[in-house]
């Protein structure tokens, strides 16, 4: 029987409505729902702000099936929210951000109120008309790519993943980085500050940002490696030159170690294409247009043999917000998602 189109415009079945999610009674409801590994993703969710149903299956889930079966919960309970944004071409993934309920869960947890979350609905929802979504969503997809590879291997592992927001607040007065990450294997372990280009800015900007770094390093006394993620070679080649040109007037340019990569780079042939692959090239000021040897990430550190190892990734500076929540500072997700258990109350 053909389903009607009036029917298929309805409210969807079982979605609370926005005074029944902030209830004591769904609250409880949730307490008995709720898996590790839904509090995981609204954590994630709360700390990147938007993250697509696959990103979410990349980081958290088995199956494309497993993952929608539980996020279609989690968006009836309003654990989450979710939005397509328009496509010329095509369709969207459903995008997602932490909803009413969810912020509740999330607060409750750290014993904060849901305004010390900092956390409005309306504003979450926001992300889905802001013009840096497509750039938001970029720099989100690199380092769900790097969680799946760490679901896939027991020798490898992202075990940091800081926002550009949490970034913002520690070094904002220098410089805002997309994203702060941090490498580990079995003999090593880099971090990094990511730059996440999507083609739109000058390459003459692109340059110039490392001028921030070299500021922050001097500040801090810590020689951080940048990475810098392009879409395509031939951008990559551009920035290169530009890039080049700024580094070689640092007054310290050991201080600011690069390298470059291009997403046409990866090898779709592989289970898990991510950026954890052969595709980084160090820059150095003798060679910024020449191609050279490509590293994984794990090999980074090789191209630069004075860069010390980082330090305690527990306590990357003195800010207590990275060891305990207080209002407005929740401390950062762990990457690694916890182990899925049984949901016997799906519904």
């Amino acid at each position: 029987m053909t389903t009607r189109q009036h029917t298929l415009r309805g409210h969807l079945p079982g979605h609370r409505s926005p005074r029944a999610a902030g209830s004591v009674e769904h609250q409880a409801m949730l307490a008995a729902r709720l898996t590790a590994r839904d509090r995981w993703i609204l954590a994630l969710l709360h700390e990147h702000r938007v993250l697509t149903s696959s990103q979410i299956q990349d980081a958290a889930f088995p199956s494309g099936r497993s993952a929608r079966q539980r996020l279609r919960d989690l968006y009836l309970w309003r654990a989450v929210s979710r939005f397509q944004p328009f496509r010329q071409h095509g369709s969207a993934p459903m995008h997602y951000v932490l909803g009413p309920a969810g912020a509740a869960v999330l607060a409750a947890e750290h014993g904060l109120e849901v305004k010390e979350l900092g956390y409005r609905h309306d504003r979450a929802m926001g992300i889905a008309h802001n013009q840096r979504l497509a750039h938001t969503i970029g720099v989100n997809d690199f380092f769900t790519a790097l969680i799946a590879r760490t679901r896939a291997t027991r020798d490898e592992a992202l075990v940091a993943w800081w926002s550009e927001t949490r970034c913002a607040r520690h070094f904002g007065d220098l410089v805002i980085p997309d994203g702060y990450g941090r490498w580990r294997t079995t003999a090593r372990e880099i971090e990094w500050f990511l730059e996440f280009d999507t083609g739109t800015e000058s390459l003459t900007k692109v340059g110039r940002k490392l001028i921030g770094y070299a500021r922050l390093a001097d500040a801090t006394g810590i020689a951080t490696p940048v990475l810098i993620w392009l879409p395509t070679t031939r951008r990559e080649a551009g920035a290169r030159t530009a890039l080049a040109r700024v580094h070689a007037d640092l007054d310290n340019r050991h201080a600011v170690p690069v390298a470059t990569a291009a997403a046409d780079q990866l090898n779709p042939r592989t289970a898990q294409p991510s950026p954890a692959e052969a595709v980084w090239l160090p820059l150095t000021t003798a060679r910024a247009d020449r191609a050279g040897p490509r590293y994984t990430l794990a090999e980074l550190p090789d191209a630069w043999p004075g860069l010390p190892p980082p330090a305690d990734p527990t306590t990357p500076d003195d800010d207590a917000d990275t060891a305990a929540a207080t209002p407005y500072r929740l401390p950062p997700p762990s990457p690694i998602p916890p182990r899925a258990t049984p949901n016997r109350l799906a519904r």
